[in-house]
């Protein structure tokens, strides 16, 4: 599965043996689900239903992205604490995050919030795939830092999805926009700018379209991510906020409550839902109605929105629609004519003056529109998931993505000046420069320690970021990794030439940095010493090779052999301190899945109690139902309608009194006991509406039997195929069925419809599959049999000698003759011609076609042909 994970919505997207890619229907038969969770006191919500909860905005946790990997300071926790002031947030004392207080008792943290939310997606895609799902593609921002990239990993984890792949959501874009469009690739590089603005952040990426030659596969298409330009805040969700906060303006001003609506917060969330609703509609209409009914005290809301009002209030925000693709062009150093088409991605470019503003930007005469903007990155990702996955083989696409953020080593080491002084010298090295592509592995080596030390893993040059986007970035400086045993190993293997200390970093498929292992190298000194001594005495050899043969073989044979340079290799110790957000322990983990685990048990729980509940109230009201209908009534006795009616209304006045508070096990053991009581009542009905068609079955099968039966004794005798044994086991089955049949239903009809039936529709299907078995037995017999060869009539001219050749080769060869005279043998037949073909063709057909009609037509069609 694949689950394109927005900060309003997300689309899951499946693919399994036989299927094509596509995207999932929630429960609502939508292709997009709002990324929400409710958590009431005893249930939990998502999607949709969470939504519906306005009425307690308290208890609906919405736009989850901008917390993850967010520590208490960052900018990005006040902006939401702003946004939704509902909530209660508080900081996480021993990881400096933060997490909802949602009761006294129960807190959550954004990355749990996720977690549920990714685990609701995993039962979406399994209830829409039949089969359970546990592999996925998950899309992020492209702006997502290590910090925020580790933080989904973690809500995965929570959720027991295993990751395939964190695919930066631009990616997922251009790969699906390529997968579709491979005939147009080539190797001439084609560059092409998405820019995708959603509900709450815009990015713009320059991808670069060519074929490439590879080992594994020869040439295939490649996409490469050259630039990429992102605003953190520009988005639709900011649009819709200050629309909201419009309308409450307008409903003060209305004064038809002494009250401040935006103290409300309650009637803020209607306002928002209703703002949301409203820009939608401005998009395709120049005004429109914004209308609630009892907003807040029961007063109804209504007001005139139009399009110039609306984009009067965002002028700011339509001013930076620019700002990402200028960054774009800057990290990808390429100029706006080498683009060649502009293609919008995300619902809030549908707002018409975020297109008119970014046509003018770019320059172009018009923006590409031929791209879902919805789903592209959901089915982007489910083609990488399917490449990724060993179950589906796919054509390949080379993805090259890129890293927006630099990263560097730094490390400092004691350094001694000519006049002997010493000093601290500070050392950068580069890692990944911005843009580099990944996965990719780097190896640094430290040449001049031999000591353990420490070195610094940090974000390299930001000067590209604004100053608020630096100040929500979070910490530059990564890990702190401290290695030890360094000293020892250079004390253990003092005679080797040292290599240096290597650190083998990887930046893996979801653009997660890790440090692989760390390890001291060197080689071997006396091997080299050796090495030096065996070329001395080959010189001294090659001096005397004028001794003769003989001589020679001696001295090659009392040569040593030249050893080869031994290495070593120690691994050392290595420790890591995470300094940007530190993760959770793995106990703080598994609480966490437990913590999950419990919510989900609770709501497996509570629909098990509501199924059971539901299923005992319609046999509650269905069979009393029933006791009215004639065919109920005709097998029951006066006596047992009374007893199972009693017993129903008992049962009903339970429930109004005690069973909307009882247990499942309770719901359970009193829908089973009542259906113990009505079960034989059941049977009687039951067996009674499926007499007449089975009866009818077994006529029909007994008639056709006996036909085919005739069929077959009158073959004649030189054409018969079956034996006696065959022919009377098929009398014998039919005239036993026609007599349990006769019998059984003889003595039914003596008995009332109130007693317990003997005739039973199971022993009719036994009869039937029975009598069935025994025909087709023959049938088969038949199809396959081949008849009895006729005797050739006597050429004159041809002598005895090569009749009893004739005779005895037919003999061996049962091959069932064309014709009723016989052909001369030819050397070779023709190649047939079309028509011969068609006639031949059309016999076969004939023949298949008529072996099918019927029981007994076989039999009759080989005794003809």
């Amino acid at each position: 599965m694949s689950v394109d994970l927005g900060s309003e919505w997300m689309k899951i997207a499946i693919v399994k043996p036989g299927v094509p890619m596509e995207i999932v229907l929630n429960k609502e038969s939508r292709r997009k689900t709002p990324v929400a969770v409710c958590l009431k006191e005893n249930e939990r919500l998502f999607g949709d239903s969470a939504l519906g909860s306005v009425k307690n905005p308290k208890v609906v946790y919405r736009y989850l992205q901008n917390l993850l990997g967010k520590t208490a300071e960052n900018p990005q926790v006040a902006q939401y604490q702003k946004h939704f002031p509902e909530h209660q947030i508080q900081s996480d004392e021993k990881r400096g995050t933060v997490f909802f207080k949602n009761s006294e008792e129960m807190q959550y943290s954004p990355e749990e919030l996720l977690g549920m939310v990714l685990n609701y997606s995993s039962g979406l895609a399994q209830d829409f795939a039949e089969q359970p799902i546990k592999d996925a593609v998950i899309t992020i921002p492209a702006f997502f830092n290590q910090a925020e990239r580790r933080a989904v990993l973690q809500a995965a984890q929570m959720a027991g999805l295993k990751v395939l792949q964190l695919i930066n959501d631009n990616t997922a874009v251009a790969l699906n926009y390529g997968v579709f469009r491979r005939k147009d690739i080539n190797s001439t590089a084609q560059n092409v700018m998405f820019y995708d603005m959603g509900s709450g952040s815009t990015t713009a990426t320059i991808v670069t379209y060519q074929t490439v030659k590879t080992k594994e596969a020869g040439t295939q298409p490649q996409l490469q991510i050259r630039g990429v330009g992102f605003d953190r805040t520009l988005g639709g969700f900011e649009m819709e906020l200050r629309l909201r906060d419009y309308l409450a303006k307008i409903f003060n001003e209305q004064k038809k409550s002494k009250k401040d609506v935006r103290e409300n917060m309650r009637a803020m969330a209607k306002l928002l839902k209703e703002a949301q609703r409203v820009k939608t509609v401005l998009s395709a209409n120049a005004e429109h109605m914004a209308q609630i009914e009892g907003l807040m005290d029961d007063i109804d809301f209504k007001a005139k929105v139009n399009r110039a009002e609306f984009e009067a209030l965002c002028t700011d925000l339509f001013d930076r629609v620019p700002g990402p693709v200028e960054q774009a062009l800057a990290a990808s150093e390429m100029s706006l004519d080498e683009i060649e088409q502009v293609i919008l991605v995300g619902g809030a470019t549908r707002v018409p003056r975020v297109q008119e503003v970014l046509l003018k930007a770019v320059r172009k005469e018009e923006l590409g529109k031929n791209i879902n903007a919805d789903e592209a990155a959901a089915m982007g990702a489910v083609y990488q998931a399917a490449a990724l996955s060993k179950a589906f083989k796919v054509k390949p696409f080379i993805v090259r993505d890129a890293a927006v953020f630099p990263i560097q080593v730094e490390f400092s080491r004691e350094t001694e000046e000519e006049d002997g002084v010493k000093g601290i010298k500070h050392n950068k090295r580069i890692l990944f420069q911005r843009m580099a592509p990944y996965p990719q592995r780097k190896v640094i080596t430290f040449n001049r320690y031999t000591d353990d030390f420490i070195f610094h893993i940090n974000y390299g040059d930001l000067s590209f970021l604004s100053q608020d986007d630096l100040k929500m970035f979070g910490s530059q400086n990564l890990t702190t990794v401290k290695l030890s045993g360094v000293g020892n190993s250079f004390k253990k293997h003092s005679d080797a030439e040292s290599k240096g200390i290597k650190a083998h970093f990887n930046m893996d498929e979801s653009g997660v940095l890790l440090l692989d292992r760390v390890s001291s190298s060197g080689s071997n000194l006396c091997a080299i010493i050796l090495i030096k001594q065996v070329e001395k005495e080959a010189e001294k050899s090659d001096e005397g090779k004028t001794n003769g043969v003989k001589e020679d073989e001696k001295e090659a044979d009392k040569k040593p052999k030249p050893q080869k340079k031994s290495k070593i290799s120690v691994d050392i110790g290595v420790e890591l301190e995470v300094n940007d957000v530190p993760d959770p322990s793995p106990e703080d983990i598994e609480a966490s899945k437990k913590k999950l685990q419990d919510l989900t048990d609770r709501d497996l729980e509570k629909q098990e109690r509501e199924k059971t509940l539901n299923n005992l109230e319609a046999f509650l009201f269905e069979t009393q139902d029933k006791l009215y209908q004639d065919e109920y009534l005709a097998v029951v006795t006066e006596e047992e309608k009374e007893e199972i009616s009693g017993k129903l209304s008992a049962a009903s006045t339970w429930m109004d009194d005690e069973g909307y508070t009882a247990g499942t096990k309770e719901l359970k053991e009193k829908l089973s006991e009542l259906k113990k009581l009505c079960k034989a009542m059941f049977f009687r009905v039951e067996e009674r509406k499926k007499w007449p068609d089975r009866l009818a079955a077994l006529d029909s099968m007994l008639n056709h039997s006996t036909i085919f039966l005739k069929s077959a004794k009158m073959l004649p005798e030189d054409n018969q195929i079956f034996t006696d044994v065959e022919l009377k086991t098929l009398e014998r089955v039919i005239n036993e069925t026609m007599d349990w049949k006769n019998e059984t239903v003889a003595e039914q009809e003596k008995l009332s419809p109130t007693e317990k039936p003997v005739l039973l529709s199971k022993d009719i299907e036994a009869k039937l599959s029975l009598l069935d078995r025994e025909v087709n037995y023959l049938l088969n017999k038949a199809k396959f049999a081949k008849p009895k060869p006729k005797p050739k009539p006597k050429d004159k001219n041809s002598t005895s000698t090569e009749s009893n050749k004739t005779s005895s080769t037919d003999s061996e060869k049962v091959v069932p003759p064309k014709d009723e005279t016989v052909e001369e043998a030819k050397p070779a037949e023709e190649p047939p011609t079309e028509e011969n073909k068609k006639e031949t063709e059309t016999e076969q057909k004939v023949e298949e076609e008529t072996e099918g009609t019927g029981n007994y037509t076989p039999v009759m069609h080989l005794d003809t042909h």
